[in-house]
């Protein structure tokens, strides 16, 4: 029986041809997140995209669903998938997008540029005073994955030294003058001018900054966020900012999201926020990367190969 490839990507172009020539057999069928039928997700066999978790329990018929984010945790909750059925993420394919976004926080942060606009908006001449440079720095980056890599790499051509932090230590990670194991994490934290959290949720890092690794922070470092929001204890980070024992810190992920209105983080004013938009699809190059990700993995299935990117679930 021929695969019923259900195709929610953003393609361009010639993109569906692409996808059409590199599963000649199948039978390819192409809708968004919001026009999609049920039919359609009862006949795929493989699906492409950004499917509501409700749309695509209906896919009892489903043998690999290719997301287009990094992110998996919205598909891996039980009876989402049916048995048997392989996910694969776009890890790696938004990296330069969030890693030039952290640059942009991190730099902002150095110049105080959110005290600046703040005194902008009030018609308010005032020099900000000292200000910091990332050239000699210690950048300790926590999920030393494909966004902790381009991220290191900035900071590198700045003239920082990066240690990056990961499970896995075996192989070498570009962007990094050394790697490190998670549990040098306690080690590291006082020693680092900035500290850079690049991990996805789960049991193991879900709260791992809480209050007492905040505090062991070197004073007038500076703290990133851009992975999930589960993974940092916002009410420390508050009293840890209001009490001037960090330099500032820059948020694109908080828990949880939207931030409420009654969170103490908004009046922060060496606090940078911005509404998780690191990543997603906002550069060109993202939405390029993540299509032709898809479409490799495609030929690996068509050849029965290993895909890239499985997720354990």
């Amino acid at each position: 029986m021929s695969d019923y490839i259900l195709n929610l990507l953003p393609l361009q172009g010639e993109e569906r041809a692409a996808f059409e020539a590199a599963a000649p057999d199948a039978v390819h069928v192409y809708a968004g997140r919001r026009t999609v039928t049920s039919e359609q997700l009862a006949q795929a066999t493989v699906v492409f995209g950004w499917p509501r978790p409700g749309d695509l329990v209906r896919c009892r018929n489903l043998k690999w669903f290719q997301t287009m984010w990094a992110g998996t945790d919205e598909y891996t909750a039980p009876g989402i998938l049916p048995p048997g059925a392989v996910l694969t993420s776009s890890a790696g394919t938004n990296a330069q997008s969030v890693a030039e976004h952290m640059l942009a926080c991190l730099l902002a942060l150095c110049r105080k540029l959110p005290q600046c606009r703040d005194n902008q908006l009030k018609a308010k001449w005032i020099d900000v005073g000292k200000m910091k440079t990332i050239s000699g720095a210690l950048v300790l980056v926590v999920g030393a994955g494909h966004v902790g890599s381009q991220f290191a790499l900035r900071c590198k051509a700045l003239g920082a030294r990066t240690v990056g932090l990961k499970r896995d230590v075996s192989r070498p990670v570009e962007g990094f003058d050394r790697l490190e194991t998670m549990d040098q994490l306690d080690q590291l934290l006082p020693q680092a001018d900035v500290v850079a959290l690049c991990l996805p949720h789960s049991p193991a890092t879900a709260g791992l900054m809480n209050a007492r690794r905040l505090n062991s922070m070197k004073q007038d470092s500076i703290l990133l966020s851009a992975g999930r929001g589960s993974v940092l204890d916002q009410k420390a980070l508050a009293d840890v900012l209001n009490v001037g024992l960090l330099w500032g810190a820059a948020l694109d992920v908080t828990d949880p999201e939207p931030l409420p209105a009654s969170s103490p983080l908004w009046s922060i004013h060496n606090l940078l926020l911005t509404p998780h938009v690191a990543g997603g699809m906002r550069l060109d190059i993202t939405r390029r990367n993540c299509v032709q990700f898809a479409l490799e993995n495609l030929k690996r299935y068509v050849a029965g190969q290993p895909l890239e990117n499985l997720v354990k679930l």
